[in-house]
C-alpha cells in the first residue's frame, strides 16, 4: 500500500505500448509513494532496457503489480473508483472531484482502451488547445496525479 494511510491513489496502465513511458510513470509513482498496476499484455518485456532506463533505480522503490487481464484487475479493485484519462471524456480535469482510493487509469498509447473498459470507468480529460490530439501518456499521468494529490492534500504529508 502507498505511503499515506487513509488517503490513497493508485496508478494503472492498460496494456501500455511504450516501455519508456511505463518506466517514467513508475519513477513518478516511486517519488510520490503510489502503487502502480500494469494491466497485461504490455507491448514490451519487463526486461526492456528503455523501461529500466526510464525507471532508473527508482523501480526498486515502487510497488508494481501485474494484472493478467482487465477482468483480473477489476476483481482485485472492487469498491475502488476507476478514473480514466480520455480525450473523449466530457468532464474536464478542473471540474472533477477526486476521492481517496481512486485509481487513475491511463489507456494504451496506440489505441486507448476498448469500449467495455471505458464504460466501466469515470472519465476525465485534460483541457488543451483545439486541434491538439493528446498529451504524452506519462505527462498526462503526471498532470492528473498532481491535480489529484493537490486536491486531496496529499502533498501536505510529504517531507523532503
Amino acid at each position: 500500500m502507498g505511503y499515506l494511510s487513509g488517503i490513497m491513489l493508485e496508478i494503472a496502465l492498460y496494456q501500455p505500448d511504450i516501455a519508456a513511458n511505463a518506466g517514467t510513470i513508475a519513477r513518478m509513482c516511486a517519488c510520490f509513494g503510489l502503487p502502480l498496476t500494469i494491466i497485461e499484455p504490455a507491448g514490451f518485456a519487463w526486461t526492456d532496457s528503455s523501461f529500466r532506463r526510464a525507471g532508473m533505480d527508482y523501480l526498486a522503490a515502487v510497488e508494481i503489480t501485474r494484472a493478467d487481464s482487465w477482468e483480473s484487475f477489476q476483481l482485485n479493485k472492487i469498491g475502488q473508483r476507476r478514473i480514466l484519462l480520455s480525450t473523449k471524456a466530457a468532464t474536464p480535469l478542473p471540474d472533477f472531484q477526486f476521492q481517496p482510493n481512486d485509481i487513475l487509469l491511463m489507456g494504451r498509447e496506440s489505441a486507448g482502451v476498448p469500449a467495455h473498459v471505458h464504460e466501466a470507468c469515470t472519465s476525465i480529460r485534460i483541457p488543451m488547445l483545439p486541434k491538439m490530439r493528446s498529451i504524452n501518456v506519462a505527462m498526462a499521468a503526471a498532470v492528473v496525479t498532481t491535480a489529484a494529490m493537490s486536491q486531496l492534500r496529499m502533498f501536505d504529508r510529504i517531507t523532503s
